[in-house]
């Protein structure tokens, strides 16, 4: 997720991807997204096994800045807001 393009991003892990955006979209969760206005969908991945997401979010994280910019600007150049897709 991010707050806009090249702006803070967010990396995150969950079961229920609406429901998680749309609790980032309402500002419901206090914390580092609420802080930073982090509330666009720019990119995701599905994991088939929890672990799998978990070992996947952990691996983004420790990516430096640019690569993270290089694989949401590979898959979304605009850096479009993904939500409106996924609620179809």
């Amino acid at each position: 997720m991010a707050s806009k393009r090249n702006g803070t991003l967010y990396i995150g892990v969950t079961n229920d991807l609406v429901r998680r955006v749309w609790e980032h979209k309402q500002k419901l969760v206090d914390g580092f997204t609420k802080k930073y206005r982090v509330d666009k969908l720019v990119w995701y991945q599905i994991a088939e096994e929890p672990i799998a997401a978990i070992t996947r979010e952990k691996q983004l994280k420790n990516w430096h800045r640019q690569w993270k910019i290089d694989l949401i600007e590979k898959e979304n150049p605009d850096w479009r807001d993904l939500y409106e897709d996924i609620i179809k």
